[in-house]
């Protein structure tokens, strides 16, 4: 089988489901986001952190396609059967997010991102996940969107904040605080 296909070379792609959009689709910009924050969850996993860590990131990396197999389906003529977000994936970045916040100083600052590579990481996947989010609002007010993908994004970004924090926290890095100039 070959990878390329050509059936996109006139700007235009297949939803799952088979119908034609042009790849600037605001279906298309969601799960394409989606896939780019995937990667760089990938990145986030390949980095000095813990091996529990790891493990809800991969958790996570499997969310991640399971959103973009729902966002990459036709609402109107997808015949497969797509997998779904659980309220249980919600809960599990909320665990997370309590658990990290236990051992964190209080937040009393807006965070400057950076400290070191896996912190910068950690805000550049929480970026690309707030945009994600903003992707996939807009797209639920033109079509059919599962009620739990915007849940979920919006509270994956706040776990790649506690994240963030976290690892940094763990390497003894202090935190940048953004202090405004008045």
């Amino acid at each position: 089988m070959k990878i390329y296909t050509k059936t996109g070379d006139k700007g235009y792609t297949s939803l799952i489901g088979g119908t034609r959009v042009p790849k600037h689709h605001l279906r298309i910009e969601s799960y394409g986001t989606v896939d780019e924050l995937n990667s760089y969850v990938g990145l986030i996993r390949d980095q000095p952190i813990t091996a529990h860590d790891k493990d809800v990131l991969k958790e996570i990396q499997d969310r991640l396609f399971t959103i973009g197999s729902s966002l990459a389906a036709d609402p109107e003529k997808s015949r497969m059967v797509i997998p779904d977000l659980k309220t249980e994936d919600i809960e599990l970045l909320e665990q997370e997010i309590d658990k990290m916040n236990e051992t964190l100083p209080e937040l009393r600052h807006f965070i400057l991102p950076g400290g070191n590579n896996v912190i910068s990481y950690c805000h550049i996947a929480r970026c690309v996940c707030r945009r994600a989010e903003r992707l996939t609002v807009h797209l639920a007010e033109e079509s059919t969107v599962d009620g739990q993908v915007n849940i979920y994004l919006n509270r994956l970004s706040d776990y790649l904040f506690t994240l963030a924090r976290k690892v940094g926290n763990d390497a003894g890095v202090p935190e940048n605080n953004w202090i405004p100039r008045l």
